[in-house]
């Protein structure tokens, strides 16, 4: 009996053209933000340290500002409908694993047939006097990167001896995810790290892309 097929999908600069919690950084620029994506993506602070001090910068008093920028200036790459349609043909398993935060992944992706079971993202708490992050899939017993929003604890759930696991992302939060399963879908610092490391990697620049090689591995 073949493995099943299951994708895990990272959010921002993967679904998105751009990477959202960067994007709302730039756009109300608090003191102290250029330091922390830049020790973030160094490794020097881990990933929940850094996105939580970011979003720390900012007041609650500024909630709907930014939960508007969030989810008005979001570009999604060309072809992500096609792809879960060929998903849903193929009886693909799809989950979006996204480092991102629930206020602006939930919105800009209730207009595409995910179910909210299958979106796994970082919350938001707004009833202090700035913005705080929390984190509902925190890592289990097996990591200790301090992710956040650990892509490795879901993967993890699922048997390389039942599914074929592939990772569809492009930087940070999707490293350790990517050591995991048998086949990457790579953009920009992803595709450096699995080149390093000799990983089954394919680089794209659309889902258009991700479908055609999909349709290639099903007839090798």
């Amino acid at each position: 009996m073949s493995r099943k097929r299951i994708i895990f999908c990272d959010f921002d600069g993967t679904i998105t053209v751009n990477d959202n919690i960067v994007a709302i950084m730039k756009h109300f620029k608090p003191d102290g933000w250029e330091s922390l994506v830049e020790q973030v993506i160094s490794k020097k602070m881990t990933i929940r340290e850094g996105v939580g001090q970011m979003f720390a910068l900012l007041p609650t008093s500024r909630r709907q500002e930014v939960i508007d920028y969030a989810i008005n200036n979001v570009t999604i790459r060309d072809g992500f409908a096609e792809l879960l349609a060929y998903c849903k043909e193929q009886r693909i398993e799809f989950y979006v694993t996204s480092g991102g935060i629930d206020f602006f992944v939930y919105p800009v992706l209730s207009v595409f047939p995910i179910p909210d079971d299958h979106i796994y993202c970082n919350a938001s708490n707004f009833n202090g006097s700035h913005i705080e992050i929390v984190w509902p899939h925190a890592c289990d017993e097996h990591c200790h990167n301090d992710c956040g929003m650990c892509k490795t604890t879901i993967i993890r759930r699922y048997s390389p001896d039942d599914y074929e696991r592939i990772l569809i992302g492009d930087s940070v939060t999707d490293f350790e995810g990517a050591k995991l399963v048998e086949t990457v879908f790579a953009r920009s610092h992803l595709i450096d790290l699995c080149s390093e490391l000799g990983l089954n990697y394919f680089p794209f620049n659309d889902f258009h892309e991700v479908i055609q090689r999909l349709e290639e591995m099903s007839v090798q």
